[in-house]
């Protein structure tokens, strides 16, 4: 049943991105429709998974779901399901679905629907994988998943530069903090011994006594403050306000908002309870409340005028989960379900006003009750609960926090209080401003839609459903949310919860007369300033936030320009100077530290043969003349091509013949297609050089020569464990083969060889990408004034490739086959067959080839590419369907008749993949230089 959460995360990933994507790509307007009910339904699918598995957690049971993933690091595919991860799991999805129904209804006719509810469908499975993490590396790769998300839906409006602007800085501010939370929960995990919350959260006291808790205190705080636009991290969410309402009601009410809250909470056993904690965390929390609460009275657009509330309201959160008090996390958790609630439905409600009258700016509006009765009558419900006015919700989670607000011991006792009634009056001010400017205070002025009128009633419904929570919650918060804040603060405190009682009415009492002055305040502040619309008048102060970060984005732009004018002057070769010195100067500082250590080991030395004295003195000559006669581009391939074969000799002596054929084959392919390239290019290489620069040069090629010479002779003169051992008694056993070699590359290490042909796929492509349709000048004569010749290849050529053709594939097929016990294998393989096809091209020439072919030859390869890539990709994902690793294979030695025993493994389809890219990229690359060369000259 645990496994049921893997789902739950998957829904929306998966088969929610892609279905709504294709269902938006129906004509309008069925493609919107379709795409939103493709939404809804994977979203109550989800919430239908989470309402199946919230009943064992309401009888105090806590689901785990573990699957194996990369173990090594830490990091593996671990679910936790308990009252917490429920309470935001249902908020994610409840809310999701509201969302959708009313984004049916908001975006236009020109708002591509596939694409918003794609992105949203993503945002959704990053935010139910945050809540749901019990591994934190895990939770930490689904809370970057948010951000990019979060950009890619505050940029929805692509087309608006303020859309651009906000989604960018979102992302920088909290992709920065995700960074700092990253290196905080690294260190974490090695100061409490684990990744999984399962374990952390019994071992607190041994984090807590850690001397890396100061550190990973503040990491993971600054990555829980960006992410909740806490101050000075809070300018970015009304810049995010450039979002479409739908998103602004989802993302920055319920959901993306309160990830850091989450995290806070879910870390609170494990970081919370210490002085330096409640100092940092409940101090952020009150000034940002009571901050951003003032900035909010004095907001002009609607959604800027909530953003600030939402910030207020984040730190009211954000210092009650500081405190020390147990009762405190009870108040966090009650205001985090009743804001979600009523900050939902004033989103909408300002997107429904928008959408009728064509603005959000309050200067503009007035008058709206006489036009839209109902959506007023929900949006001053909605603002009560904001308030914090008797009998919504709201009041009830104030009531809590003007308590422990009172209850906050420190130096100054008075200043938390006022600071909490201080922002209560603000937060009454702001919402009557909400209230009264929009549907009374006159006429409107200069509205771009004179006529407003109500939305459609399932644009209204999601408002409503919201509403009515605020209202039967305000009545019977024990019988409604009751049990749900229960369970979620139990998971908060990670032990026994206080005595507490969700009640309307507790008494005549020190909180419900800050929530009276509070109330009498908001009003008396509003009006007061509203006098002669002077509120109206009020223009932002130019020091914000936004500019801040935008003097300092253009700061570091400008720095960088001057640091690259300073180092860059267009000189490759002072690149690579500057690269080589440097990599050179950081190898050696070990050394120069630790001087004993460049010393000869004391392990004996082997005698050097003839042969060897021979191959060295060849290698040397070739690297000389390389050197020398470097300019003379011929002469430096053939050179280079020398220094290759002596290179595979030297593997064969060292008993390695699988290194040997792989150098060999690919000295013989990379020499064909230099010589290729060399007919697109000048004969010679032009001197550029001075002497000091060749100086320079000379002197960084033998400090970087002889220090890894250096470096390889000092390991090779100690004694050292080898890790080949291990892979020589694993491979049989392991990997069902007894060719080591290829039993790495396929299994051992099959992601590295997964990567390889992954990038020698992409250098393929890239070349066809900048090669195709380029056609080169050919030269009539030579430097030396020799003609060419573009006669057609001889006949001898062409007869001795047709007999190596066949002779060469059976010789590729039976390295291939034999690549798992013997030396070989498909890398190997690969390249034979390359070979043996080129050396047929260059026989034919590019047009006999291409006909041959009968059709564009650059697609067929890179369908070849393509089909390798997949083969071997799902080769290592077949094995996740039988619950092992990725690319770990399965192998098995039955007897079959008249054959005897098989060694099979599916390690050979892998393989296969290896040969099929490798013969695509080469066979493309090959392709592409030849058909830059196939005109007759002009």
């Amino acid at each position: 049943m645990p496994d049921l959460l893997v789902f739950v995360v998957l829904l929306p990933l998966l088969p929610g991105v892609i279905l709504t994507w294709l269902a938006g790509l129906a004509p309008p307007p069925r493609g919107r429709r379709l795409a939103a009910w493709t939404a809804a339904a994977v979203t109550l699918a989800a919430l239908a998974l989470v309402l199946v598995l919230a009943p064992a957690v309401f009888e105090g049971r806590v689901l785990l779901a573990h699957h194996d993933w990369v173990d090594e690091i830490g990091l593996g595919i671990g679910l936790r399901l308990d009252g917490l991860a429920l309470l935001f799991a249902l908020l994610i999805t409840v809310i999701g679905v509201l969302v959708i129904l009313y984004a049916a209804y908001y975006l236009g006719e020109k708002d591509p629907p596939g694409k918003f509810y794609a992105q949203l469908m993503l945002f959704m499975a990053g935010m139910l994988g945050v809540v749901l993490s019990d591994n934190l590396l895990l939770l930490v790769v689904f809370w970057e998943l948010t951000s990019v998300s979060s950009f890619l839906l505050v940029g929805y409006w692509g087309h608006r530069a303020d859309a651009r602007a906000g989604a960018r800085m979102a992302l920088a501010v909290t992709g920065g903090g995700g960074l700092a939370m990253l290196a905080g929960i690294l260190l974490l995990g090695h100061a409490g011994g684990s990744y999984e919350l399962s374990v952390l959260l019994d071992r607190g006291d041994v984090v807590r006594a850690h001397p890396w808790y100061p550190l990973v205190l503040a990491l993971i705080l600054l990555g829980c403050f960006t992410k909740s636009a806490q101050v000075p991290f809070h300018f970015w969410l009304p810049e995010a306000m450039a979002a479409p309402t739908p998103v602004s009601a989802y993302l920055h009410s319920a959901t993306l908002v309160k990830a850091g809250v989450f995290l806070l909470a879910r870390l609170y056993p494990v970081l919370g309870g210490t002085d330096a904690f409640q100092f940092s965390v409940s101090g952020v929390g009150i000034v940002t409340m009571a901050f951003a609460a003032y900035v909010a009275v004095f907001r002009h657009d609607l959604k800027g005028l909530l953003a600030y509330s939402t910030i207020s309201h984040l730190g009211l959160i954000v210092f009650l989960i500081g405190l020390n008090s147990p009762l405190a996390k009870v108040a966090a958790v009650f205001h985090v379900l009743n804001h979600a609630t009523f900050k939902a439905s004033l989103f909408m409600t300002a997107g429904i006003i928008d959408h009728e009258t064509g603005t959000r700016d309050m200067r503009k509006l007035a008058g709206l009750m006489r036009h839209m009765p109902w959506t007023a009558t929900l949006a001053m419900v909605a603002a009560a609960a904001m308030a914090g006015v008797p009998l919504v919700n709201g009041f009830l989670s104030k009531e809590m926090f003007f308590d422990e607000a009172l209850r906050a011991t420190g130096p100054g006792d008075w200043v938390v209080p006022a600071l909490a009634t201080f922002a209560g009056i603000c937060s009454v001010a702001y919402s009557v401003r909400f209230i009264h400017d929009v549907f009374f205070n006159g006429e409107p002025k200069n509205m771009p839609r004179p006529h407003p009128h109500e939305p459609p009633l399932f644009m209204k419904l999601p408002v409503v459903l919201l509403v009515l929570v605020c209202v039967v919650v305000g009545v019977l918060p024990s019988a409604t949310f009751g049990p749900l804040v229960r369970v979620a603060a139990a998971a908060v405190l990670h032990g026994p919860l206080p005595q507490y009682h969700l009640a309307v009415w507790h008494g005549l009492n020190l909180p419900l007369l800050m929530s009276a002055i509070a109330i009498a305040g908001g009003l008396a502040m509003y009006f007061g300033l509203q006098r002669g619309r002077r509120l109206h008048l009020h223009h932002p102060r130019r020091v914000t936030g936004r500019l801040l970060f935008t003097r300092a984005v253009q700061g570091l732009i400008d720095g960088a320009r001057r640091l690259t004018a300073a180092t860059e002057n267009g000189s490759l070769q002072r690149n690579a100077a500057l690269l080589v010195g440097s990599a050179v100067a950081a190898a050696a500082w070990p050394f120069l530290r630790e001087g004993n250590a460049a010393g000869t080991g004391g392990r004996a030395l082997l005698p050097a043969s003839p042969l060897a004295l021979v191959l060295w003195g060849i290698l040397l000559a070739a690297g000389a003349a390389l050197v020398l006669g470097h300019r003379d581009r011929l002469r430096a391939v053939v050179l280079a091509g020398v220094v290759g074969l002596v290179t595979a000799l030297a593997f064969e002596s060292m008993s390695a013949p699988d290194l040997a054929l792989t150098q060999l084959a690919v000295e013989v392919v990379s020499t064909a297609l230099l010589l290729m390239g060399l007919a697109l290019l000048p004969p010679t290489t032009p001197r550029e050089s001075g002497a000091a620069r060749r100086t320079r040069d000379a002197v960084l090629a033998v400090a970087g020569g002889g220090g890894i010479g250096w470096l390889a002779w000092l390991a090779l003169t100690r004694d050292h464990e080898s890790l080949s051992w291990y892979f020589l008694r694993n491979t049989v056993p392991q990997g069902g083969g007894a060719n080591a070699v290829n039993v790495i590359l396929v299994d051992f290490r099959g992601y590295d060889t997964l990567g390889e042909i992954t990038v020698l796929a992409i250098a393929a492509l890239g070349a066809l990408a900048m090669l195709d349709g380029w056609r080169v000048r050919r030269e009539r004569t030579d430097a030396h004034g020799r003609p060419w010749s573009y006669a057609r290849p001889s006949l001898l050529l062409r007869m001795a490739a047709g007999f190596l053709l066949p002779l060469a594939l059976a010789v590729s097929l039976s390295i291939f086959w034999r690549g798992h016990n013997l030396p070989g294998g498909g890398f190997i393989a690969g390249l034979v067959t390359a070979a043996a096809l080129v050396l047929q091209a260059m026989a034919m020439g590019q047009a006999e080839t291409e006909a041959r072919l009968g059709g564009d030859m650059a697609r067929r390869l890179t369908g070849c590419i393509v089909a390798g890539l997949g083969v071997a990709a799902l080769t290592g994902a077949g094995a996740l369907a039988f619950g092992r690793p990725f690319l770990t294979s399965a192998h098995a030695h039955p007897v079959l008749p008249l054959l005897g025993e098989a060694g099979l493994a599916t390690a050979a389809l892998f393989d296969l993949g290896v040969y099929a890219t490798v013969v695509g990229a080469t066979l493309l690359l090959f392709s592409t230089l030849g058909a830059a060369s196939k005109e007759a000259p002009r």
